[in-house]
């Protein structure tokens, strides 16, 4: 399947994806680790481990310090 994910302050990125890939592996492609960024489908995020089901979504870099 392809996504087509809008990386916030970045690029938009077409990537393809296994019919049963999970958010994790989305973020794994695009090249971030799952801790440092938020898939969101429709302004709303989804969990890493549910399954693609949408065609276009931002993913938002997390920042965390402390």
């Amino acid at each position: 399947m392809k996504v087509t994910a809008d990386v916030k302050n970045g690029d938009v990125h077409d990537v393809e994806l296994a019919d049963d890939a999970v958010y994790a592996e989305l973020l794994d492609a695009l090249g971030f680790n799952p801790e440092a960024a938020v898939v969101l489908v429709d302004g709303r995020p989804v969990p890493e481990d549910a399954r693609v089901d949408a065609e276009d979504v931002v993913v938002m870099r997390t920042l965390s310090g402390g």
